[in-house]
């Protein structure tokens, strides 16, 4: 009787035992994720700021056969990163489509060859992307889709539902008709079918090296709606408005685990409409705001005078800052600054260029974001564009190439025009300085 009973007591003692345990595992999983408390990120109960940069190509490097080309050069690359404070890294999920599209070659291969038709392979480099990052404890923001051509995106969808002729993948169209064009896709019931077979397809990925799901995995920060979307036109809007939503929403369902944002502009995406870019992010499951800044291509930057034009370019640059934490603040959310950047000097495209006003123009926005993390206010993080690592552009040659190795700038861009190399010692310094000071602040 005494055995029978000892035996049960000891079962009943490992029972309860491997509760704590599995308990202790989900507690531990769960506070390894990134979460919003107020108008904050947290990590680990602590409040989470970073200093981040774009590398949209990180998922593409693995899928390199030659290894020190790919997966080499992503170590590499990250170990840079790593070592100068920059742990988050804004990436592109995969393009659909391959080969011209408005007379530009796009990044490939493609995650999405054709309509439906998804590569089985592809994703292996995201997977090694994300086990790297793991390892070093870095973070990773995924869109999962693009509002411009360069990777196919909207337009692509558009095509695969003739909602676009062939014809305007083979020229360069004018910016007002891409924009005509793209508007379309918010009411193409079909498009957004397709974009969600290939959200679903994504988030819903379980990690080949890992065996880790996507959805449970630490190493993503957040899953953003796509990269810029905008309405384009006015016709759009209420659409746009039920895109955002249903697909944050959507999203949430396939993993509640992670942070969902937009990877809009700003009111510079939306019509220059504050009140819409404030609606569209007054939504329960879209977790932190987002904006660009981009002062070459909105007009502030003189490039024929980058000295003489950066007083102005500063000061509108703080005060569109200002403006959309007010936003965030309304809102008792987060924001990140997920896209900035100036050309070199005299808008050369060699890399060895000096980089003097490029280094002025982040030492103004880093030092917003240092500030906020001595007041714990709501600017958690701040994503240069973009990284270019040891990637070099050719010389004589302005625009990128089937077969040229990636860099920052996408090919419909000249190639050198953003991005920072890791020869770009003084604008490491500027960064180094910022994080260096982040250090010592006490959260």
């Amino acid at each position: 009787m005494h055995i029978f009973l000892f035996k049960s007591f000891m079962k009943i003692k490992i029972f309860l035992l491997s509760i704590v345990l599995v308990s202790f595992q989900l507690v531990n999983a769960q506070s390894s994720f990134i979460r919003v408390k107020g108008d904050q990120l947290f990590l680990n109960n602590k409040p989470y700021y970073f200093i981040g940069t774009n590398y949209w190509y990180g998922g593409l490097l693995p899928l390199e056969k030659n290894k020190q080309k790919g997966i080499e050069r992503l170590r590499k690359e990250l170990d840079f990163l790593k070592a100068h404070g920059v742990t988050n890294l804004r990436v592109l999920a995969g393009s659909e489509g391959k080969g011209i599209i408005n007379g530009v070659q796009r990044v490939g291969p493609p995650l999405q060859t054709e309509d439906g038709v998804f590569d089985p392979d592809f994703l292996k480099g995201m997977d090694a992307f994300l086990n790297e990052l793991d390892k070093r404890k870095m973070t990773a923001v995924i869109y999962l889709t693009n509002n411009w051509n360069w990777s196919g995106g909207y337009m692509q969808y558009l095509r695969w539902n003739n909602e676009i002729p062939d014809s305007v993948f083979l020229k360069n169209i004018l910016w007002s008709t891409i924009g005509k064009y793209t508007a379309k896709f918010y009411d193409c019931e079909k498009c957004v079918a397709d974009y969600y077979a290939q959200v679903k397809y994504v988030v819903s990925r379980t990690n080949s090296i890992t065996h880790k799901k996507y959805s449970e995995d630490p190493a993503i920060m957040a899953w953003e709606i796509a990269n810029e979307p905008r309405p384009m036109q006015p016709s759009a809007v209420n659409s746009y408005k039920k895109f955002m939503s249903n697909t944050a929403s959507y999203i949430k369902e396939l993993d509640p685990n992670h942070l969902v944002t937009t990877g809009t502009e700003g009111y510079k995406s939306t019509l220059e409409s504050m009140p819409l870019y404030r609606e569209i992010n007054d939504d329960k499951n879209i977790d932190y705001l987002t904006i660009h800044i981009w002062p070459k291509n909105w007009g502030w930057l003189n490039v024929k005078d980058i000295p003489g034009s950066m007083d102005s370019v500063i000061a509108k640059t703080l005060t569109y800052l200002n403006q959309h934490e007010a936003v965030a603040n309304e809102l008792n959310k987060p924001l990140v600054v997920e896209e900035f950047g100036l050309p070199r000097d005299q808008q050369s495209f060699d890399m060895t260029s000096s980089t003097k006003y490029r280094d002025i123009y982040y030492s103004k926005i880093l030092d917003q974001w240092l500030n906020s993390k001595r007041s714990q206010g709501n600017l958690a993080g701040v994503n240069f564009w973009a990284y270019g690592g040891i990637g070099k552009t050719k010389k004589g040659q302005t625009w990128w190439k089937k077969g040229d190795p990636y860099i920052g700038d996408p090919p419909m861009e000249e190639q050198g025009l953003n991005t920072v190399f890791n020869s770009d010692k003084s604008t490491w310094r500027v960064i180094d300085s910022v994080y260096k000071n982040s250090l010592k602040v006490q959260q």
